[in-house]
């Protein structure tokens, strides 16, 4: 009977004892500075330090590189042997040496690389699998060395040729980090490379220019192509990387964004005259303060206070730092603001000037918790559907004008006018403008709050801004945009008063911001029709996250003016309150360019008076909602010839969204010459008046997806789509109908895993469509 105990105990310990490969792996850095942590306070950094974040929680990253390391004395100080002390069967330890190995004149770092440094290196591998861990040999980084003619330069000799010489006789896996990082180097060119080392950074040490230290941005790229070599060559570890919530994308996709810096230099505009007594018009203190601080760098500081002010430009390498109390409240004087020349959805134009703006810059931002109004009141029309009786009579009587049906208001004669012509902001592509032309109806050209044109490196960071003319933020053709903790206030009402247009932009960070706008929340352009096709620059590379958005006409938006196209945009963590539409994807014919690759993860949104989802060609210029007495009819779909005016919706994930309340949950409606394509939604529940309409849509997928509709005749209608595949749909119990598909073009329709059976009928067909379009898989 002990025997049997004794047996029995040691059956149980096997049985709940942890498998040797479930312990997660440490990563052993080794290596020079490159690669080394650096302090904080410093702007240098190495790639090491930022490499730990595309893996997954609980993979440990132990950073040993040193700044001045050789394969020689990174050994003769001991710090290998620490490294082999700690390091354990199933470990990784990526090798990384010859910065300093090639240093002739130093003889206890040189080492000679068909000798010593080949040798070095054999011993790093056998000793590191000696242990049972698997070594991995990177050639070292590249140094940016450009030609006079702008073409690479030898930067590290035989070093590289010397490493993956070893890697292969050693059979040890390489990551050519040299070829990777001056493939880096070669697509961003001379100039645009320099912001990946720290010496060019504005306020940094750079009397001396340093080609191979990294800034914050250049190492984390680094530490991305990296992270991309450990999937691409399938190492074991790259089971260990941090995915995200799509199939085969992972947190090295995410793009990097490129931060400003600024020097500590502070520039007062008290000390330029400016008062902040509410009455006094600072615009020429702000202007000498931005102009002093810009020619060296640093912060223009707008302490707590009412500042009134007209238009404020913006110039290269300042931080506009508004405190927290600091009202700067723009002049509702329209004199105080001149015509220019502009763009105005995606189409050059003629327009007042933005209170905040600025064109060609670099290195710039808005920070601080203080408040900007842009006096939007004394530019905006106001339609009587939209107030209360009361509040119409108080307009009224504040002055202004009415339209011939007394149904619009007008803050001005000039502003009543301008709204009687047809789009009389257009310029004609190239043109300069007469601005005399314009000045019977100036008051009626609106502008943008917040307009920054062709700039780099912009930070906007913790401020409000509210009450804007126009569209509120609005960055075009601008690079690396950090848009954080910002929120933007504008009346209900408000027409065109979008809270962030991001046109024809290349990567950025918008996250934790709060926007409550009379029109669309957040919106991705990227130009107009003939105009923005010609331009060709896609909004693309950007990431959204952690934002809230109350009213607007749609929360996350792609279009209409969408020529130019998007893609790589990732959206996660974001709730949408009170808007029209939730996720509001539109165009239509005439626009062409294509949008593809739009990642969605993790939307809650509650009391959408619209689409859940939407997806829509046939954009018209018309409010998503109905509004009262406007009548409004869906287009007639005919099929026209494909011509560069046909715009393209493509590859759309959209996973783990919560709707409670909409009138229709999913909507789709693509043209019969381009169908909406390749759109997968998964893990959703959508409770709303209508479930889904898809018309016109290609490879539409829909896995675990609830669609809890009030109107279940149908819940769920196909009309002239294919390749649609409806799997595990969830719907209220007791349903007329779950699904009906109609229109000859219609095939391939799979509805698969789901309950017909809690229908009063599973499925109705139209008469068009063939018999075997339809598919019904039993559960």
């Amino acid at each position: 009977m002990k025997q049997l105990c004794v047996v029995f105990l040691a059956v149980l310990l096997l049985a709940f004892r942890p498998a040797a490969d479930s312990r997660k792996p440490t990563i052993f850095l080794v290596g020079d500075s490159t690669m080394s942590d650096k302090p904080l306070d410093k702007a240098e950094r190495g790639w090491g330090m930022y490499f730990k974040s595309y893996f997954e929680e609980g993979v440990a990253v132990q950073n040993h590189a040193m700044n001045g390391r050789s394969t020689r004395n990174f050994r003769h100080e001991g710090r290998w042997a620490k490294v082999l002390e700690q390091v354990k069967p199933g470990d990784w330890v990526l090798i990384q040496f010859g910065h300093n190995d090639s240093k002739q004149e130093d003889t206890a770092r040189y080492a000679a690389p068909q000798t010593a440094y080949r040798q070095n290196l054999t011993r790093y591998v056998q000793e590191a699998r000696a242990k049972g861990a698997n070594p991995v040999l990177l050639t070292p980084v590249g140094r940016r060395y450009f030609t006079e003619a702008g073409k690479r330069k030898d930067d590290h000799g035989q070093y590289p040729s010397v490493v993956r010489e070893v890697a292969k006789a050693q059979k040890v896996p390489l990551i050519d980090l040299h070829e990777t990082s001056w493939a880096l180097y070669s697509q961003l060119g001379d100039a645009d490379t320099k912001p990946l080392f720290w010496s060019y950074q504005n306020g940094a040490n750079n009397t001396k220019l340093d080609n191979t230290h990294f800034s914050a941005y250049g190492a984390e790229r680094v530490a991305q192509l990296v992270a991309q070599d450990v999937k691409k060559l399938n190492l074991g570890l790259a089971s260990h990387l941090k995915p995200l919530g799509f199939a085969g994308k992972y947190a090295f996709d995410l793009p990097v964004v490129l931060q400003p810096v600024f020097r500590k230099d502070t520039f007062n505009i008290v000390k330029y005259g400016a008062v902040a007594d509410g009455q006094t018009l600072n615009t020429d203190a702000f202007r000498k303060a931005i102009e002093a601080c810009s020619q060296q760098g640093g912060v223009v500081l707008v302490p707590r206070g009412l500042w009134l002010t007209g238009p404020i430009q913006l110039k290269s390498n300042v931080n506009l730092h508004v405190q927290r109390g600091a009202l700067v409240q723009f002049s509702s004087k329209l004199s105080d603001y001149q015509l220019i020349k502009t763009n105005w959805e995606g189409e050059d134009a003629v327009r007042n000037q933005s209170p905040i703006y600025g064109f060609d810059l670099e290195n710039i931002a808005i920070t601080g918790e203080g408040t900007f109004d842009g006096a939007g009141d004394a530019w905006r029309m106001v339609k009587k559907e939209k107030l209360s009786s009361g509040q119409w009579q108080k307009l009224v009587k504040s002055g202004g004008v009415l339209d011939a049906k007394g149904s619009v208001w007008y803050p001005t004669a000039g502003s009543l006018k301008g709204s009687t012509l047809n789009k009389p902001w257009t310029l004609t592509a190239g043109q300069e403008p007469d601005f005399s032309k314009y000045a019977e109806f100036k008051d009626f050209l609106r502008p943008n709050m917040l307009s920054l044109q062709r700039c780099k490196q912009i930070l906007l960071e913790g401020f409000t801004i509210q009450n804007s003319p126009a569209w509120t933020i609005h960055p075009l053709l601008c690079d690396n945009i950090t848009v954080r903790n910002v929120t933007a206030r504008n009346p209900w009402y408000g027409q065109n008063t979008d809270a962030l247009d991001l046109e024809s932009c290349r990567n950025g960070l918008v996250e934790n911001c709060t926007f409550d706008v009379g029109d669309d929340g957040i919106c991705i352009k990227s130009g107009r029709d003939e105009e923005g096709r010609k331009r060709g620059v896609p909004t693309e590379n950007f990431i959204i996250r952690d934002t809230k958005v109350y009213h607007a006409h749609g929360g996350f938006v792609i279009g209409s003016e969408m020529s130019g196209g998007a893609r790589n945009i990732f959206v996660n963590n974001c709730t949408f309150i009170g808007t029209d539409v939730g996720l509001r994807f539109k165009t239509t014919r005439g626009r062409g360019g294509v949008v593809e690759n739009i990642f969605v993860d993790g939307v809650d949104m509650t009391d959408i008076a619209g689409e859940a989802i939407l997806f829509d060609m046939y954009y018209a210029a018309k409010d998503p909602v109905q509004a009262s007495g406007e009548a409004f009819a869906i287009p007639e779909i005919k099929a026209e010839p494909l011509n560069e005016g046909t715009p393209q919706f493509k590859s759309f994930r959209i996973k783990n969204v919560v709707c409670k309340g909409a009138a229709t949950g999913i909507l789709v409606r693509g043209l019969p010459e381009m169908n909406i394509q390749d759109i997968e939604i998964e893990n959703a529940v959508l409770e709303s008046k209508a479930g889904l309409v898809c018309q016109e849509g290609n490879g539409i997928r829909l896995k675990n997806v609830a669609l809890f509709s009030a109107d279940t005749k149908p819940v769920m209608e196909v009309q002239n789509s294919q390749n649609i595949t409806l799997d595990n749909i969830k719907y209220r119990p007791g349903a007329d109908l779950l699904l009906r598909v109609t229109g000859s073009r219609s095939k391939a329709v799979k509805l698969v895993n789901t309950d017909t059976k809690a229908a009063k009928k599973g499925l109705e067909t139209g008469e068009k469509v063939a018999k075997k379009a339809v598919t019904v898989s039993k559960m």
